[in-house]
């Protein structure tokens, strides 16, 4: 079973928003692969390959998209290569971080399916839940 990561999806506003940056329009050149760069690479990167990235937004996991690789980048800096095909999951309470964590593969919400609507927490009831250390 692959090992996933988690990131916060800083700056989003909405679950669209993120679907956004990964559109063809969003991409530049309407490229697949999305390059996210990260101080340090993940001790664990071997067994990230094929694994994802699951997205927190609001205080819960909404979405993934499919880790392709890492590479070196300027600096020292490494570059998580993701696919740019997002997939909704059923939102799971998720806190707030900085950087990336480890997911295990039991611990992964499943997808959602064709037309099917995750129920969300309003984010009101997230954040608070969140500071009050429940979810």
């Amino acid at each position: 079973m692959p090992l996933h990561l988690t990131k916060v999806a800083y700056g989003a506003q909405s679950l669209a928003e993120i679907h956004q940056w990964f559109s063809a329009e969003g991409r530049r050149g309407g490229a697949r692969v999305a390059r996210l760069t990260t101080r340090n690479r993940p001790r664990r990167a071997d067994e990230l390959v094929g694994g994802s990235l699951y997205w927190i937004h609001k205080h819960q996991l909404v979405a993934r998209s499919e880790i392709l690789g890492f590479e070196d980048a300027e600096g020292g800096y490494t570059n998580i290569l993701v696919s740019t095909k997002l997939i909704d999951v059923h939102p799971k309470p998720r806190r707030a971080h900085q950087g990336w964590r480890y997911l295990e593969a039991a611990d992964a919400p499943a997808d959602l399916g064709d037309g099917e609507a995750g129920e969300v927490l309003p984010a009101q009831i997230a954040s608070e839940l969140a500071k009050l250390g429940l979810v």
